[in-house]
């Protein structure tokens, strides 16, 4: 049995090949961050049978069994994420949409110090950090 149908046995989610299919994808570091209709043209391309109605039903499904993670950055659409073991926070360039995950321990103990200074007991946060790419890289940079 692969991994991905342990995580969905695991979940209580029968293995179907929609299922699989989409969670093999997203499987793939190029695929984080990815919205529902850029999973569904990926497997559109693979020459997957898989409507978009079945690929949002699926994404929300893996969501509420904590397979992935859902973001709601500024380009308004939702954006999906395998969930992992280790936190980490965000970069996104408002221009080309680029994400960066990041992580940085001042920045969490900080978190971690201003929620007990305020008898706040965090039981779970994200950080969007947003901005605009400054090399070459964007292709959207004015520069």
């Amino acid at each position: 049995m692969t991994d991905g149908n342990q995580a969905l046995k695991k979940a209580g989610l029968k293995i179907t090949l929609p299922r699989v299919k989409i969670l093999e994808l997203m499987q793939g570091p190029e695929n984080q961050h990815i919205s529902a209709e850029d999973l569904y043209k990926k497997l559109l391309d693979l020459g997957e049978e898989i409507g978009l109605a079945t690929v949002y039903r699926v994404l929300n499904q893996f969501d509420d069994a904590g397979i992935v993670s859902r973001h709601h950055f500024e380009s308004g659409k939702a954006v999906f994420e395998l969930s992992t073991q280790h936190h980490h926070d965000h970069l996104v360039c408002l221009s080309c949409g680029k994400v960066i995950e990041f992580s940085d321990e001042v920045i969490e103990r900080r978190q971690d110090e201003i929620a007990m200074k305020h008898n706040i007991k965090l039981t779970n946060h994200s950080l969007y950090l947003y901005g605009t790419c400054t090399n070459d890289t964007c292709e959207h940079n004015d520069a």
